[in-house]
């Protein structure tokens, strides 16, 4: 059975090909994350706000839950709880 040969120019296009295919598949895959991560810290933030506002129930207060307020409790945690409550006492 006879060995084909293969060029070493062949074999470095296919790899340079796959290597980039790659790249470009990271780049498209970045935004993404970053909207998938966008949306998982909203929903964590309002979360976060909701036991805010169970718990402050009992005491007459409340924070709105809109996407402002869930972005910046779910991007600063347990701080930006704080920041919102401390906003929403003293403004």
């Amino acid at each position: 059975m006879p060995v084909l040969p293969v060029e070493l120019n062949v074999i470095l296009a296919y790899v340079f090909g796959i290597v980039l295919i790659l790249l470009i598949g990271r780049i498209f895959l970045m935004p993404i994350k970053l909207v998938l991560r966008l949306i998982y810290n909203a929903l964590i933030g309002g979360a976060m706000l909701w036991v805010v506002n169970f718990c402050g129930a009992y005491f007459g207060f409340s924070i709105a839950i809109n996407v402002i307020t869930a972005l910046i409790a779910g991007f600063l945690g347990i701080p930006g709880i704080i920041l919102l409550v401390l906003f929403k006492l003293f403004i």
